[in-house]
């Protein structure tokens, strides 16, 4: 992004992806470690969304 990559964009919807994923993932057990995790990778999720846009 610091180099104005013409990837930066996809870059960050590919991360979004992926931090979705460990979220829903994480989201199914119900450990205290887990649920932290969980939340922690829906907000990198969600940064990465309005970095892309």
């Amino acid at each position: 992004m610091s180099r104005d990559s013409s990837y930066a964009k996809q870059i960050c919807n590919v991360c979004a992806t992926i931090c979705d994923a460990c979220a829903a993932e994480c989201g199914k057990f119900k450990d205290e470690h887990c649920q932290k995790c969980a939340d922690l990778c829906q907000k990198c999720a969600d940064e990465c969304r309005k970095m892309a846009a």
